[in-house]
């Protein structure tokens, strides 16, 4: 009977190792995000008619970073509205490939409202190598994204992130505030000659998260080759093996724990109801997490991160009203710092969805 007890704790300790070993194998390859995609090899042309500019400059821990500039159009074809030059849009894609698809994607119609900086992620396109963090580290590009455009003369900025873009566009408000209150840094010497003090920090005004799961382990668990049930659980051992290879765990700042920290900003969330990387009953759970005020747009047949390709017309319409709404609030609105404290959220021209307690149904 010892000996069998012996034997069967043996092969439980094996197992464990065993496991272990595969998830570190797993989140390796969960960290290892490729850097640009098979597509990206055709979009030249397309990137050559947007034109703009390729420019660099560093995240705030030291990589240095790769993006692409796109001016505004000063003469949108509406006809009714002029893009502020102290207005910019910061694009943030997803976990794979650089920013170039979604700048030809999204470029074009985001550009009539404000100037684009497409900013390639760590270990992404032109960037440094560097695992991808799921929003834990790529926070530190979103700073370092925000005070090149503050040095471009840009003063408010707002973020559109689609699936690890949103996640991190969600992040960087917590993480950075959203620049209403001056850096430690541009308070530490008051009597420093002007021309030595750093151009401030821009001011984030709104932010529109497209395909964002509420946990990490529901989009990671959808991609997973396991059964139904067991997906969320496998995926949570990859996180804690990543958290593990990482120094810190990207479940951190995951938009289920960080988007109430977003009370006062204007918040567009987009979901496709026929997603099935981020299924909408999880969609509607971050929704009904949001801040009063926020916004839910679900486009009908749209699977992951394609709601715009889906119904180009209905995304564009609403995005734009959205982010001309919030450059208007934003150029005249008393700032109040976003701190997660209480406060009455902003108004939406366009009736927006206000979240209900979490523990009724939501319609969108």
């Amino acid at each position: 009977m010892i000996r069998r007890a012996a034997v069967a704790s043996l092969a439980a300790v094996a197992s464990v190792v065993t496991l272990r070993t595969i998830a570190d194998r797993g989140a390796r390859r969960l960290l290892d995000a490729p850097g640009t995609t098979p597509s990206e090899a055709t979009l030249g042309p397309a990137l050559d008619a947007l034109g703009g500019e390729i420019v660099r400059f560093g995240s705030r821990d030291g990589l240095r970073l790769s993006g692409r500039w796109l001016p505004a159009d000063m003469l949108p074809p509406d006809g009714e509205w002029r893009p502020d030059p102290a207005v910019a849009i910061l694009l943030l894609h997803g976990w794979s490939g650089s920013s170039a698809p979604d700048l030809v994607e999204y470029g074009p119609f985001l550009r009539r409202t404000a100037s684009v900086l497409g900013l390639d992620f760590r270990g992404h396109g032109g960037s440094d190598a560097s695992p991808a963090t799921f929003g834990l580290r790529e926070v530190e590009d979103v700073a370092g994204a925000l005070a090149w455009l503050g040095g471009r003369g840009i003063e408010r900025v707002a973020l559109v992130g689609s699936s690890m873009g949103g996640i991190t566009a969600l992040a960087s408000v917590a993480v950075l505030g959203d620049g209403s209150l001056p850096s430690a840094d541009a308070v530490a010497d008051p009597v420093a000659p002007v021309v030595d003090a750093p151009p401030r920090r821009p001011r984030i005004i709104a932010v529109v998260a497209d395909s964002v799961p509420p946990e990490l382990v529901v989009s990671v668990g959808a991609r997973l080759p396991a059964p139904d049930p067991a997906r969320r659980f496998v995926a949570g051992r990859l996180l804690d093996a990543a958290s593990r290879q990482l120094g810190g765990d990207p479940r951190q700042t995951e938009p289920i724990r960080v988007v109430g920290l977003l009370e006062g900003m204007p918040l567009l969330l987009i979901s496709g109801d026929a997603d099935t990387t981020v299924p909408i009953a999880d969609a509607r759970r971050l929704a009904a997490a949001a801040p009063a005020g926020t916004t839910h747009l679900v486009i009908e047949g749209a699977g992951h991160a394609e709601a715009h390709a889906t119904d180009p017309a209905r995304y564009e319409a609403a995005v734009t009203a959205f982010l001309r709404h919030a450059a208007t609030l934003s150029s005249s609105a008393e700032v109040d710092p976003i701190i997660a404290t209480p406060g009455k959220s902003q108004s939406d021209p366009y009736d927006p969805v206000d979240v209900p307690d979490p523990t009724t149904p939501m319609e969108d």
